[in-house]
């Protein structure tokens, strides 16, 4: 199975374009407040500009079902990102919604996870709602698009394991970028991974040679 890429936090169709042209999976657009927060109508005028191949996911924090579902349908979504602990009955209704067409991700934080609390991360990696669970790292002041890793060595050890015994699909986000990809695909095998700042020329802006770069270096 090949693996699946995800370039996030775009912001134009020029960008979206050059990731969908490099052999992306997927594209994101962020609709939380963000130096790369996009609208609806705007995230709408890019979608409409790509390929029906590829996936456009919305990135979500603190959003309702109503928000979310909105968003979806009018910005011609294909799937959500909950970006925020979501409960399983919140996933359930969402999945309901949804129907099984689109991807419903939830993101775990590693500097959270603990590998103690099995209740609390049987409701984060054994939701069947979900279709893969995004591992991202986080600051005090942002909970995505921090350019920070988190401590891979002990994923592997904890989180990994977890997810394997539930069959969970591991997507590895947080401080990618084309030269440390390569790594981190290598000690967690993920299903997926994600990038948004570690390609990028500024905040919200792409630098089209290096997500040329990161994809054929999590493609290798």
């Amino acid at each position: 199975m090949s693996l699946w890429v995800k370039i996030c936090a775009n912001t134009s169709l020029d960008d979206a374009r050059v990731a969908a042209e490099a052999g992306a999976d997927a594209v994101g657009f962020v609709f939380a407040p963000s130096p790369r927060q996009v609208t609806i109508t705007e995230a709408a005028a890019i979608t409409a500009g790509l390929p029906e191949a590829i996936e456009k996911i919305g990135v979500f924090v603190d959003a309702s079902l109503v928000e979310i579902l909105e968003a979806v349908q009018k910005a011609g979504l294909t799937g959500a990102q909950l970006h925020f602990d979501a409960p399983r009955t919140f996933t359930a209704s969402l999945r309901q919604a949804l129907g099984k067409e689109r991807k419903i991700l939830r993101v775990i934080h590693f500097d959270h996870f603990d590998p103690g609390a099995v209740l609390d991360n049987e409701e984060r990696l054994g939701d069947p709602s979900v279709d893969a669970v995004l591992v991202d790292a986080r600051t005090r002041t942002a909970v995505g698009g921090t350019g920070k890793t988190f401590d891979w060595k002990s994923a592997s050890e904890t989180l990994l394991r977890a997810a394997r015994q539930r069959g969970t699909r591991l997507i590895v986000a947080g401080g990618l970028y084309p030269g440390n990809v390569a790594a981190a695909i290598q000690a967690l095998a993920p299903w997926g991974v994600d990038v948004a700042s570690g390609v990028e020329a500024a905040p919200g802006k792409k630098n089209p040679a290096e997500v040329r770069a990161f994809l054929a270096a999590a493609h290798s």
